[in-house]
């Protein structure tokens, strides 16, 4: 995903900015955790990516009646109206829809190129926009893989740009405690881990 600034070299139907050997399996795998949490009557609405990225992956792949992204950059030409892309900067823009308009709210590998003392504005906008009873799904790495993925960036694995932009790294009881003070209720979030411990999820419903 990007936050206000462009893309270098970016191709076009690239999950991530940069280069690195696992981005594309990666990617898949952050949807299919998405996918797997999402309950089929939801896809009958609406579903919003924030940071979808300037070629939305999960979007492409996913089953809605309605699909909605933003992000920094996006290639708004190419995908007609059956996905309706934003361009936003989500750090410093409030998002630009209405109270209770979504059924589902995806961040999949952003969090955590958001600065620490931006997320609690940006979370309480996704509760906003999320229906009741709605669902916030969102991925980061876990805070104990900083050094493992700098690692792995280096050597081509995974993306330099996008492991250099990482803003925060907050263990989980930490991004339990952001959500709460967003106004998600605590009995209403639930958590776990994937690829080996080093991505964590959350699934947070209004």
């Amino acid at each position: 995903m990007t936050i206000g600034h462009a893309h270098s070299n970016h191709l076009k139907h690239d999950p991530t900015r940069g280069f690195g050997v696992f981005e594309s399996y990666l990617a898949k795998k952050r949807a299919s955790i998405a996918e797997s949490k999402i309950p089929i009557d939801a896809r009958k609405g609406r579903v919003l990516d924030i940071g979808c990225g300037a070629f939305p992956f999960f979007l492409v792949n996913t089953n809605f009646n309605e699909k909605y992204g933003v992000d920094s950059i996006v290639h708004k030409k190419d995908f007609g109206k059956s996905i309706v892309l934003k361009s936003l900067d989500i750090e410093k823009e409030k998002l630009p829809f209405k109270n209770n308009y979504f059924d589902t709210v995806v961040m999949l590998a952003v969090f955590e190129h958001v600065r620490d003392e931006k997320l609690n504005t940006l979370l309480k906008e996704v509760r906003r926009v999320l229906k009741n009873e709605g669902l916030f799904i969102m991925t980061t790495p876990a805070s104990w893989s900083v050094s493992v993925l700098w690692a792995l960036s280096r050597i081509g694995l995974v993306s330099k740009i996008e492991i250099d932009d990482h803003k925060n790294f907050n263990p989980p009881s930490k991004i339990r405690k952001i959500l709460e003070d967003a106004g998600f209720e605590p009995h209403k979030i639930k958590s776990g881990y994937f690829e080996f411990y080093l991505n964590t999820y959350f699934v947070a419903k209004k």
